[in-house]
């Protein structure tokens, strides 16, 4: 049966560079010293203010599926030795894996991951963590921007087609997660239960055509026989204001919605709402889509736009297409250890964090501190713990937020940001982290 992806095991979706030095690590018997690696982002991407944690459900799920079969290890049999093979084929996670729960905010050296265990069941996991890690997040932060941008509006998904094949139900899961409410993707549908939308091509209005010419009308027509008049119809084929009459005249002025996909999208959605209007067709929503972005959907706030279709920029993280995280050695048998080196510097030792809001509910800062070490005092606000337990002893920690629960925790982590910290404008980290 397939388990993640099309595949049966997570295990080669991972860098040779990891079984390296896990043989170097059983050569020399450094294997099973008890090690942490933390995941996190040394910085947001250029101009963020806030990021959106994405993935910790997939995340779970990739390190229950990391097994090494027969398949598997015929892959690297070519460049492993028998110690190695043998250890590899009787792999499984045994240890503890703490994360920010999914949907919520993250910063500059948030801790998002803490993964402990023995050296070499943990530094196996490193790839795959960050790949989950980096494109849900990736996602998520720039689906959320575009989701504040949108004012309440409906969103819906649409990117499949610039994507890879198995990013694409990732991508809209975690668009879902950031507060899109569907998508245009049916194996997110099946996979992961995001809501299904979708309406028609251009195709589809050309498909009716003939030696006299094209018959708009007759494809508007059989969209509706089909799906009745709560569908939605593509009328910018052609010229828009007669498409727009030839939907109404079609399916009435009850018809669910029309749709554009091109030309100034502002200018057209005016024009458009004042023909339907006078139509007697005012319920009929406007959506939009072709090439949209979150600052495209904030020039077209106070436009009368209904609904959002919002493919490649979302699905390519709207010019941050990772987040940028990454997965280092920061203890070994309790000792702090730390990379050193210019420009990519880590910070020792095992870490929680709280963050700090006022009483008004605006979060103001997050403390990274020793997780050996007492939780630092804060004076007048209030404090939360953000790492909560997601694997102990190798097994799944029971009752993990749904993906209901983590779109709930999105939509209350933005209301919490400063003003400032959903401006789209490019600016600092909407709080400080503070590393006591």
């Amino acid at each position: 049966m397939d388990l993640h992806d099309g595949i049966t095991s997570t295990a080669l979706l991972t860098d040779q560079y990891e079984l390296t030095m896990l043989a170097a690590a059983l050569a020399d018997g450094s294997a099973h010293r008890r090690c942490t690696f933390e995941a996190f982002a040394r910085r947001l991407p250029n101009g963020r203010r806030y990021g959106v944690v994405g993935g910790i459900g997939r995340l779970v799920d990739a390190v229950r599926q990391y097994r090494f079969g027969e398949a598997e290890l015929a892959v690297i049999a070519s460049f492993s030795d028998r110690r190695t093979l043998d250890w590899l084929h009787e792999y499984r996670f045994t240890g503890d894996i703490d994360g920010y729960a999914e949907g919520e905010l993250y910063f500059p050296g948030s801790p998002i991951v803490s993964v402990r265990g023995s050296f070499a069941e943990c530094v196996v996991l490193e790839t795959v963590i960050l790949s989950i890690l980096n494109h849900d997040s990736a996602i998520a932060s720039a689906a959320a921007r575009m989701v504040s941008a949108a004012g309440g509006r409906r969103m819906i998904e649409m990117g499949s087609r610039r994507t890879h094949e198995l990013a694409a139900p990732a991508s809209a899961r975690a668009a879902y997660l950031a507060g899109f409410d569907a998508t245009s993707n049916l194996e997110a549908v099946r996979r992961y239960g995001v809501p299904g939308a979708g309406t028609s091509a251009h195709a589809f209005t050309l498909l009716h055509s003939a030696a006299d010419g094209a018959h708009e009308a007759a494809a508007f027509r059989g969209q509706v026989e089909a799906l009745g008049i709560g569908t939605t119809l593509l009328v910018d084929t052609f010229d828009i204001t007669k498409g727009v009459a030839t939907a109404i005249e079609v399916a009435g002025p009850e018809l669910g919605g029309v749709r554009i996909d091109s030309g100034d999208l502002g200018v057209l959605a005016r024009q458009v709402r004042d023909q339907l209007d006078a139509l007697g067709a005012t319920k009929t929503r406007i959506v939009v889509s072709g090439d949209l972005d979150e600052y495209a959907i904030a020039a077209l706030r106070a436009e009368p736009v209904d609904v959002y279709g919002v493919g490649t920029a979302l699905v390519t993280g709207s010019g941050a297409p990772t987040a940028g995280m990454v997965y280092k050695l920061v203890e070994v048998d309790g000792v702090p250890v730390a990379k050193r080196s210019s420009h990519k510097q880590s910070r020792g030792g095992t870490k929680k964090a709280i963050r700090l809001a006022r009483g008004t509910g605006t979060i103001v800062e997050e403390i990274v501190y020793p997780a050996a070490g007492p939780e630092p005092a804060v004076d007048g606000l209030e404090s939360r713990e953000l790492l909560v337990p997601l694997v102990r002893g190798g097994e799944q920690v029971a009752g993990l937020a749904t993906l209901a629960d983590s779109r709930d925790l999105v939509a209350s982590g933005l209301i919490s940001l400063p003003w400032e910290g959903l401006k789209l404008s490019a600016g600092e980290p909407a709080i400080a982290t503070t590393f006591a």
